[in-house]
C-alpha cells in the first residue's frame, strides 16, 4: 500500500465517491439509503461537511479514488457538538487492503486535532462484521444494537453503534 495516499476530499474526488457509493447504495447495507444520489447531491453533501468544520478525507492510488471517509454531525443538537459520526467507503474491488483502516485512523487522527471529543460509528447491519472488526481494532467499543431498524434488500437491517473516546481535552 505504499502507493497509497489520503487526502482532503476535493471537487475533482467527487466523480470517484460518487460511482463508490452508488455501488454500495445499489448492493451493500452498509449504508441505509435506497437510491444512490447524484454527483451534485455528493457534492452538496461533502460542501456541507467541510463548511461545517469536519474533515472529509479521499483514498487515492495511481490517481484513482478507491475509498473516502468523513465525519460529519452526531446529532443537530447543540450539546451534541464535540461528538461526530464517522462514515468510511471503499471501492468494492479494493477491500481488505487495509484502505479502510488507513482511513478511518488518519479520520480520527483529524479529528482529535480538531478537538472533537467522541467518535460514534453507526453500523448498517449487524452483518457487517468486518467494519465491526475494524472499528474495534481502532479503539471503539460497541455499545449497543437497534434491532431491526431498517428495511433494505427484503430484509430488516439491525444497526451496530461503536463509539470511541478521542480526547478529553477543551470542547469545540
Amino acid at each position: 500500500m505504499s502507493d497509497l495516499i489520503i487526502v482532503p476530499c476535493g471537487e475533482a474526488h467527487i466523480t470517484g465517491i460518487a460511482a463508490i457509493y452508488e455501488h454500495a447504495v445499489r448492493f451493500g447495507t452498509a449504508s441505509f439509503e435506497l437510491t444512490p444520489p447524484s454527483e451534485i447531491e455528493m457534492l452538496d453533501r461533502r460542501n456541507a461537511m467541510v463548511s461545517g468544520g469536519y474533515p472529509y478525507l479521499v483514498a487515492e492510488m495511481h490517481g484513482a479514488v478507491i475509498g473516502y471517509a468523513y465525519a460529519g454531525p452526531y446529532r443537530p443538537r447543540p450539546a451534541y457538538r464535540g461528538t461526530v459520526e464517522n462514515s468510511v467507503y471503499v471501492h468494492h474491488d479494493k477491500q481488505g487492503l487495509g484502505i479502510g483502516r488507513s482511513l478511518l485512523q488518519s479520520l480520527i487522527d483529524e479529528c482529535t486535532r480538531l478537538a472533537f471529543r467522541q467518535m460514534v460509528a453507526v453500523i448498517g447491519d449487524s452483518a457487517n462484521v468486518s467494519s465491526q472488526r475494524l472499528h474495534a481494532k481502532l479503539g471503539f467499543e460497541q455499545i449497543g444494537v437497534l434491532k431491526a431498524v431498517g428495511w433494505k434488500h427484503e430484509r430488516w437491517l439491525d444497526t451496530v453503534l461503536m463509539q470511541r473516546c478521542l480526547d478529553a481535552g477543551t470542547m469545540r
